[in-house]
């Protein structure tokens, strides 16, 4: 049966992996990006949004599936970090899919079934030097998700939260290069980066009618290294 699929961050790397794969099934995607930009083959509509500014008007409400996958990062020691990077990072990876969440939960209650899966991030499961403000936001979202999950069950609602790893994406390479890919894989088991679509099928999965019991967790895609 064909779902509408809310995705934000839909225009690069894990979220676009992930729409293209719901429009693949056959579903109809609307793709939420930060930049006005001509609608991506792979996406039915698309709204440029600035998830930074709390006025920001989305209008999508009646929708099956949730993805929130926009999300920001500012690296900085944590007594260098200044409030308005700080408050800007929770605005885009806790507030927006706050706001998003109960945009479209009344309309998933009224139907009986809905499904949320908010991308969070290895970094939400544990934390390193200099991700204070991004731990603090991921960890803060798996919260999110978890009560809301509680709170809706009954409504046949099931939300989760996907810890990606280490992912092979643009930003990826050109932040850290061959050597630093090189010496972060050394601690993960698996031994290299997962794929984005490796992470779009777990997505998918999650948000399909195929998953009918697992709801309020945060489930790392990570090749071990939360586990190592």
């Amino acid at each position: 049966m064909t779902k509408r699929i809310l995705i934000t961050g839909a225009t690069r790397g894990i979220g676009a992996a992930i729409a293209q794969k719901y429009k693949s099934e056959g579903h109809y995607v609307i793709g939420m990006g930060s930049q006005p930009q001509s609608i991506p083959a792979y996406l039915d509509e698309y709204s440029a949004c600035d998830l930074s500014n709390n006025a920001a008007s989305v209008k999508h409400d009646d929708v099956d599936v949730l993805i929130n996958c926009a999300g920001i990062n500012i690296i900085n020691n944590f007594c260098d970090i200044k409030l308005e990077d700080f408050q800007r990072v929770q605005q885009v990876n806790v507030v927006a899919p706050f706001r998003l969440c109960q945009m479209v939960l009344p309309y998933m209650a009224q139907q009986g079934w809905g499904r949320i899966v908010n991308i969070s991030s290895v970094w939400g499961k544990i934390s390193k030097q200099g991700r204070a403000s991004y731990s603090a936001s991921k960890f803060a979202l798996d919260g999110m998700t978890v009560a809301l999950a509680n709170e809706y069950a009954g409504q046949g609602i099931l939300a989760n939260s996907v810890a990606p790893g280490f992912i092979d994406t643009e930003m990826t390479q050109r932040n850290l290069g061959p050597a630093g890919i090189a010496a972060m894989l050394a601690n993960v088991p698996i031994g290299r980066l997962a794929t984005v679509n490796e992470v779009a099928e777990f997505v998918y999965w999650l948000g399909s009618e195929q998953n009918t019991y697992i709801s309020g967790q945060n489930l790392a895609i990570d090749g071990g290294f939360t586990r190592a």
